[in-house]
């Protein structure tokens, strides 16, 4: 009789399970993960495919932009727009290096602002009792003459790692994943990632293109599983919130 009683209750009790509260996914970041206008294809972010594979109680908030850093990401008040739209339980996925490293850029930072600023970015996301979540920067496509992957960023995705041990932050080491993904296309399919065009390929470059640092569409879906699978290993919540592909 008390296993008839249990059996009843279970799908009165599954009905009134509260639904799950809605959230965001914020992507703060530069060109690799961002938006692409119409005219830049067939370049992607990673970001772009990124959207699709969630169900209707996560909304993705890509504020990633071309050519941006720790420190212009917050001048250009991008930032702040994170910062006024993040609340409790949502996440902040924060990539950056790339335009931070480079000297000559002006949105350039030192090692030391780097690390500051990402240690700003946790902080004030967690003020707002958001999750924050540092990945490292993606890997450039570059091969030594063994063709072995070679790193192109190692100083500042260390300053990455050690804020993230620092601060006690989930990481997603992206340099290393894109590294591993490419060296298993090989120095020459791993081309098949980036935006390679010969001239008259494509309308939107002419010229064609060799750019071994943005992706294409197919690139960015490859690195878009990439953060998925990261998601799935070390955040369960979020990955509860992933639509069943298999289904």
């Amino acid at each position: 009789m008390k296993k008839i009683i249990v059996c009843m209750a279970l799908p009165l009790f599954a009905l009134v399970l509260p639904p799950k509260k809605k959230i965001k996914v914020f992507i703060a970041g530069d060109s690799t993960a961002s938006i692409k206008d119409v005219k830049a294809f067939p370049e992607n972010g990673w970001g772009m495919p990124f959207v699709y594979f969630w169900d209707s109680t996560v909304t993705v908030v890509n504020k990633a932009k071309n050519g941006r850093s720790t420190s212009s990401f917050q001048t250009e008040g991008l930032w702040k727009q994170i910062m006024d739209e993040a609340g409790e339980g949502d996440y902040v996925f924060i990539q950056f290096g790339h335009n931070d490293e480079v000297p000559t850029k002006k949105t350039a930072t030192t090692p030391e602002q780097f690390k500051n600023n990402l240690k700003k970015f946790i902080t004030e996301t967690r003020e707002k009792k958001a999750i924050p979540v540092l990945l490292t920067s993606m890997a450039r496509r570059k091969f030594d003459s063994t063709g072995k992957i070679v790193g192109t960023h190692d100083e500042y995705m260390k300053i990455t790692r050690a804020v993230a041990a620092e601060e006690k932050a989930i990481l997603f080491d992206m340099d290393v994943l894109t590294q591993q993904l490419y060296q298993q296309f090989g120095p020459e399919n791993s081309a098949w990632l980036f935006l390679q065009l010969k001239p008259g390929e494509h309308p939107n470059h002419p010229q064609g293109k060799d750019d071994n640092t943005h992706f294409n569409e197919f690139g960015a879906r490859q690195v878009a599983q990439l953060v998925l699978k990261e998601i799935r290993s070390q955040l369960p919540e979020l990955a509860s919130r992933i639509v069943n592909t298999k289904e």
